[in-house]
Formats: structure tokens, C-alpha cells, sequence
């Protein structure tokens, strides 16, 4: 059990300084906006002329704000390359996608809030304005869908043994590629579903069942990625202790 809640301990195994490492806070950000996509949604449904735009620009602009940053810093500088160089671009270019979307979507929401509120359907007008970047959500979907295949395929994202709890399941590499695998294909499923059913929202119909799917897919794995982030605060702690 104490490998399990600590890891084991290898000093000097990586040279940190060269290895900059941040998904922890990205897999915050990209749950914690997944979550706020799927509760926007809803409170436009529900609440309509009550709901404040502005605190949910400001939302969307903290989260778009971190992931762009984030995401673009190791797109472009691939700051995991010593050791896990395919991690810059599953990480990396998927963050900076979602991330510039929700700079995009905060500043719609904060530059014509008053068109949203004054419109006699406030969803049908905000599904009307998304319609365009459907082509690339869907893209994106299918390049997580990509993503999943290629962990389970290649056996990634298996922790070292240095790193706590997860790594005392890096034995077994293909337990964690396929949760990991799980996780990225719900979200894909969801932006491949979600411009179907914003198309009909802006048509006026109702979204139905798709919307449906969207919903759970996104808040399921929104709350497990704010989950994984958060223990993986401790876990890399852990391994980067277990290893300076």
C-alpha cells in the first residue's frame, strides 16, 4: 500500500528542468468547461431572460484563457518531447482548440448579450451564431475519436511506477489506455452530435434526444476529467518528488 499512495522512489530518474509539465491544470480547465457548456445550456432553456450572461462570459473567458494558453505554449514549443512527445499533441492542440472556442464564445456572449436577450429565442439565436463552426467541432471529434484509438492501440498514457496511485496500475498499461480512451471518445461522440442537434435548435425545433446524448456525454466526462486533474495535482507531485 505505500507504493500505492506514494510511489517509488527513483531520485535523479528525470530531469525536470527540461520537462516542464502543466495537464494537470488543463484537465481542470477542459472539465470544469465541459460542465459549464452543458449548465449554460441548460439555464438558456430554463431561466431565459434571468440568466447572466456576464458571469458566464467571465467563465468561459478564465477557462478559454487558461487552455489557450496553456495549449498553445505546448503545441508550438512541445515542451514533453524528451520523454513523451505524444502527449504534445493530445494534450496540447486539443486544448488550444477548445480553449480559443471559449475565448470566442465569452466574447459573444459579452458583446451582444443585449441582441441575446432582447430575441424572442435565445437558444435558436446563440445555436443560429455556433452554426458555422460546426465543421470544425465535428473535426475535432473525430480527432479525439483518433486520439482514443491511437492510446488503446499504442498502450499510452501508462504512468511510471514513481508516480502514486496511478502508477501502481502501470503494470496493466492497457487498464489506463482504455480509460483514457473511454474518456476521449465521449467527448468526440458528443462535439459529432452536438452541431446535429444545434442545427435543429436553430431551425426552432427542439433538440431532443441528441441534445440529450450530448448532455450526459459532456457532464459525465467534464466531472471525470475535474477529477482526474485533481488527483493528478497529487500524483505529479508525487512523481516529480519521487524522481528530482
Amino acid at each position: 500500500m505505500r507504493d500505492f499512495f506514494m510511489g517509488v522512489s527513483t531520485p535523479g530518474a528525470i530531469a525536470w528542468e527540461t520537462l516542464p509539465t502543466y495537464n494537470t491544470i488543463m484537465s481542470i480547465a477542459v472539465g470544469a468547461g465541459l460542465v459549464a457548456l452543458v449548465l449554460f445550456n441548460r439555464a438558456v432553456r430554463k431561466d431565459g431572460k434571468e440568466i447572466s450572461l456576464d458571469g458566464w462570459a467571465l467563465t468561459f473567458g478564465v477557462l478559454g484563457f487558461i487552455l489557450t494558453a496553456t495549449g498553445l505554449h505546448m503545441t508550438l514549443t512541445w515542451p514533453l518531447a524528451p520523454d513523451f512527445a505524444f502527449d504534445n499533441v493530445i494534450f496540447g492542440e486539443t486544448s488550444l482548440a477548445f480553449g480559443v472556442l471559449m475565448l470566442a464564445a465569452a466574447l459573444y456572449l459579452w458583446r451582444r448579450q443585449d441582441k441575446i436577450l432582447e430575441s424572442d429565442n435565445m437558444s435558436r439565436t446563440i445555436a443560429q451564431t455556433l452554426k458555422p463552426a460546426s465543421i470544425f467541432i465535428v473535426g475535432l471529434g473525430l480527432a479525439l475519436f483518433a486520439i482514443a484509438l491511437a492510446g488503446i492501440v499504442y498502450q499510452l498514457f501508462a504512468a511510471p511506477p514513481q508516480e502514486p496511485i496511478s502508477g501502481y496500475f502501470g503494470a496493466w498499461p492497457i487498464l489506463e489506455a482504455t480509460f483514457m480512451g473511454i474518456l476521449f471518445a465521449m467527448v468526440g461522440l458528443g462535439a459529432i452530435l452536438m452541431p446535429i442537434a444545434n442545427n435543429k435548435v436553430a431551425r426552432g425545433e427542439e433538440a431532443g434526444t441528441l441534445g440529450t446524448w450530448v448532455h450526459w456525454l459532456w457532464l459525465i466526462a467534464g466531472v471525470i476529467f475535474v477529477l482526474f486533474g485533481a488527483m493528478n495535482f497529487y500524483t505529479h507531485i508525487g512523481l516529480i518528488v519521487n524522481t528530482m
